[in-house]
């Protein structure tokens, strides 16, 4: 939008962002809902698991074409070679780690050399949620979860879920097939897709047309003295920090935006629900606003991003790295995330960034919880903990204390994700001047903090 004063920002709000954003969500993704939903009503009609696995196998690859056009076939080149893998070390108790290895290079080989960046970094969602479905798979077969290596249609159906084949989330293979048995249709059902939709749509809004113009027009703390140096962001280090903070804002509801969107998608098609005996849950979550924007802690902050990528992360990587100590298990979780999100620089740089500063924020708080013996922890304690100081005004003072600290460093790792710099089709170069940039601007604040709280951290230790 234009600059406006605050009166004329709001007249043009509605008409100028809110509606057209709506409208262009759905429009996006209406035919996904539908098939979403025919394959839901389908799976009721009683037919032969092959027939289920088959109508879910065609509604995903419509579903891809309809994205990603042609460009699909890459898509479906890693399917199948992640197929010919597990088959071929089907007598193996390594097949996890063969078919991870044989992931990254296939992924690595496509970022560098089989087609440009933009059109490949267009399909990364779908790539990322098809490796992490096929690495699960693998893994739990190895450790006997799933006994047997599925059928090429069986597997296909559990790839291709048209639930999850575009947005996620990642689910099990055990998940997919309650799946398709097919749950009866019920208002529970039918509420949870509502509110999910209805999320999805207002973080889609929040991102695009509130987050951008948060502190001059919606918080306008400085008056109009902030309409004046909105254009000139490097007039003054508190607008800068704004700036930064606007920014992590929008990136994140984006998130919420998508993390909603896939709750809609795999709910609708029958999926992301849980048994307690006779009772039926309709309760996927993927993340948790809330606890991102008014945060614990850092540590509370990466889990409730994404909650089932963050399950197969610690289920499949940080378990399995763990025979390496803590902190290198830690640190091969982030380059593991880093890597399936593709060879960004920016990303790169804050998920390795998140990985040093949630593991000096734990163990700070887990050591500062010792010696005050106080709930401080990085996650909330259970209520029969032994601390004797469970609700004492400095205990909270201290939680505050570091529920700003990490807001804090979310604007800061959020001040690279500029829409006018995503949108740019730019070398990996420039994106990684862009990111030196951005944090020089902000001199280098959080890796400061982070390096004195570790410091802290080892004269008390």
């Amino acid at each position: 939008m234009p600059s406006f004063s605050r009166q004329e920002f709001f007249q043009e709000l509605a008409e100028g962002c809110l509606l057209p954003t709506a409208q262009q969500g759905l429009e996006q993704v209406w035919q996904l809902l539908v098939i979403c939903l025919l394959c839901r009503c389908l799976w009721r009609l009683g037919l032969p698991l092959y027939v289920k696995h088959l109508s879910t196998v065609a509604g995903g690859f419509y579903s891809l074409y309809l994205f990603f056009q042609l460009h699909m076939v890459w898509v479906v080149l890693l399917s199948l070679l992640c197929y010919l893998i597990l088959f071929l070390c089907r007598h193996s108790s390594s097949r996890g780690t063969f078919l991870s290895v044989t992931i990254l290079i296939y992924l690595l080989m496509g970022e560098m050399h089989m087609m440009d960046t933009a059109t490949w970094h267009k399909m990364r969602g779908s790539q990322m949620v098809v490796a992490m479905k096929a690495i699960s798979l693998a893994f739990d077969l190895d450790r006997g979860v799933v006994p047997t290596v599925p059928s090429p249609i069986e597997f296909m159906g559990y790839i291709y879920f048209v639930g999850t084949v575009i947005f996620g989330p990642w689910i099990s293979f055990n998940s997919y097939k309650e799946a398709i048995e097919s749950r009866k249709l019920s208002w529970a059902w039918l509420l949870k897709v509502c509110l999910s939709w209805i999320k999805c749509q207002l973080c889609l809004i929040i991102s695009n047309c509130v987050a951008p113009y948060l502190f001059p027009y919606f918080i306008p703390i400085y008056g109009d003295r902030l309409l004046r140096i909105k254009k000139k962001r490097k007039s003054s280090a508190i607008a800068r920090w704004l700036h930064a903070y606007e920014n992590a804002m929008s990136f994140h509801f984006s998130n919420y935006f998508v993390s909603y969107l896939s709750e809609t998608t795999t709910t609708l098609a029958g999926a992301g629900f849980s048994e307690d005996k006779d009772n039926l849950k309709w309760d996927l979550t993927v993340a948790r606003p809330l606890n991102v924007e008014f945060p614990r802690s850092m540590v509370e902050v990466v889990t409730s991003w994404n909650l089932p990528m963050s399950r197969w992360l610690n289920t499949y990587v940080f378990k399995s790295a763990l025979k390496l100590g803590t902190f290198p298990a830690i640190l091969v979780t982030y380059t593991a995330s880093a890597l399936l999100h593709g060879l960004s620089f920016h990303l790169g740089a804050v998920l390795l960034s998140l990985g040093f500063i949630t593991y000096i924020e734990h163990v700070l708080r887990k050591r500062l919880a010792v010696i005050f013996s106080a709930c401080i922890l990085s996650k909330r304690c259970p209520p029969d903990c032994t601390h004797q100081h469970k609700k004492s005004l400095w205990a909270y003072g201290i939680n505050v204390l570091f529920s700003t600290l990490a807001i804090f460093h979310l604007a800061y790792l959020g001040s690279l994700f500029d829409a006018d710099v995503d949108n740019v089709d730019a070398e990996e170069g420039y994106l990684a001047n862009h990111t030196i940039q951005k944090w020089a601007e902000l001199s280098w604040a959080s890796h400061w903090v982070t390096f004195g709280c570790w410091v802290f951290y080892r004269l008390i230790r």
